[in-house]
């Protein structure tokens, strides 16, 4: 499956939040990317939530960057590594542990149900990969990690 088909697609779901926000948004995707293993169907909720809750975090002009690589593991295995990194508010060291949990949320009642980044984190985990997040004030960064087909 061509990871950047999916991401692309994702993003124009999305591109009326982006405009209405105007949101710098960069995505740096090689179109000789390896093909991952999976279901794209799957994936591209990985995607939406991921780059929807960016969105929702960021302040009116916010920057969300998406990126893809190859990565070289050690045991020399090969992995597709997606970045999503958005210069927001970032979340708060004392629940990042709490977010792929199902029902938490930190939005208003009515705007989240909690359940996004627990289906991110079954879709991951279903198609064998990791996803980790890295956040503070003004970065942060959802890294998801996929094997190669």
């Amino acid at each position: 499956m061509q990871l950047g088909e999916g991401i692309r697609s994702t993003v124009t779901l999305l591109d009326h939040k982006v405009k209405s926000k105007h949101i710098d948004l960069t995505i740096s995707i090689p179109s000789d990317l390896p093909a991952v293993c999976g279901w794209p169907g799957e994936l591209n909720q990985v995607w939406t939530n991921l780059i929807d809750n960016a969105i929702d975090a960021l302040p009116d002009g916010g920057k969300l960057e998406i990126s893809s690589e190859t990565d070289h593991q050690a045991e020399g295995l090969e992995f597709v590594l997606t970045r999503i990194v958005d210069n927001g508010p970032g979340i708060p060291a004392d629940i990042q542990d709490k977010i792929f949990e199902p029902f938490f949320t930190t939005k208003p009642i009515g705007k989240g149900t909690g359940l996004g980044l627990d289906i991110v984190h079954g879709v991951i985990k279903h198609h064998n990969g990791s996803i980790k997040v890295n956040s503070k004030p003004g970065h942060t960064e959802f890294s998801v990690c996929l094997p190669v087909e």
